[in-house]
């Protein structure tokens, strides 16, 4: 059974008449086919109507869609099962909020890299809910240097509320890891393609967020933090999170018009949530184009260009 978010209430009825229409005609001998037809076109009006005017938080809501498809989902797909999955970081543990290993991508070796989040409570909890500890930024990095070892391109699928703020994760050196990561990013010889498919939180997101393509799903955001927790900190309440996503500016619009994402990823008109073979194609042909193109550059020069880029990333004075 599908979920619905509450501004998808009006898909839902549309397509609760659309059920029951078809049941009539099932169990009698009406000819309902006009009808069917005309409440089809009538769902995909409604449906056009709605996701082409979402607000900032309707966004936010969307990219956190229980139904949306997380890393796995995608690696799988465009592999098509072809996937090797490595573990641990060779020095505390296996991070399973952060998945990464080779695939084949038509016939072309990737490293696949990116946050995990679970699709039911047992599986939330043992994904930690998508925030990575600072094993699972270490295991990203070692599978990094693997794939430059190797001169394999890397992809990584950013989906993460933050990075686990935890005690014991801050004892391990949270802040250490992600800075870390920045740093080695920054410098990796092959080509870094960042995909963000849901949240983009915070430091979370930055950790495995450095690349020579910044790229975001229609549907998804990227900021220094969340509505709820800027509306906290500014309000005192998180009644003001829909005004803080709109002030955030953290949507793919957004962000593409203050140059700091690459591309956006057009995604279904109902949502990436309703029509995943649609966005996995997408995604798909996205890597195989953006990897041609950046494997003709000359690895300094690569490099360089992927340095000037953060470098001309907001605004800033001598």
């Amino acid at each position: 059974m599908s979920i619905y978010l509450d501004f998808e209430e009006p898909i839902k009825a549309i397509e609760e008449q659309i059920e029951k229409t078809k049941e009539i005609g099932d169990t009698s001998d009406l000819d309902m086919t006009d009808k069917i037809q005309e409440l089809e076109q009538k769902l995909k009006k409604k449906t056009k109507e709605i996701f082409t005017n979402l607000t900032p938080w309707q966004r936010v809501q969307l990219s956190r869609h229980p139904e949306r498809p997380y890393t796995l989902a995608y690696v799988n797909a465009i592999t098509e099962g072809k996937f090797i999955e490595l573990h641990g970081d060779r020095n505390v543990k296996d991070d399973k909020a952060m998945v990464g290993g080779f695939g084949l991508v038509d016939g072309k070796t990737v490293m696949f890299i990116g946050q995990q989040k679970g699709v039911n409570t047992k599986m939330r909890q043992y994904r930690n809910f998508g925030m990575p500890n600072p094993e699972g930024y270490r295991k990203a990095l070692r599978l990094m240097k693997l794939a430059e070892k190797f001169n394999k391109p890397i992809v990584t699928f950013i989906d993460t509320p933050g990075a686990f703020p935890g005690l014991e994760a801050e004892e391990r050196g949270q802040g250490e890891a992600i800075a870390r990561n920045i740093y080695e990013m920054m410098r990796l010889k092959v080509p870094v393609i960042c995909i963000i498919i849901g949240e983009g939180a915070s430091g979370g997101a930055l950790g495995i967020g450095v690349g020579d393509k910044v790229v975001m799903l229609e549907n998804t955001w990227y900021s220094v933090i969340s509505p709820e927790s800027c509306s906290s900190i500014l309000w005192r309440s998180w009644e003001f999170k829909e005004k803080a996503a709109d002030a955030l500016k953290l949507t793919s619009k957004d962000m593409t018009k203050n140059k700091l994402v690459d591309d956006v990823i057009k995604e279904p008109i109902d949502g990436a949530h309703r029509s995943e073979h649609l966005i996995f194609e997408r995604v798909k042909k996205y890597i195989k184009k953006a990897v041609q193109e950046l494997e003709t550059i000359d690895p300094e020069e690569r490099i360089n260009q992927r340095v000037d880029k953060f470098n001309k990333m907001g605004i800033w004075k001598h």
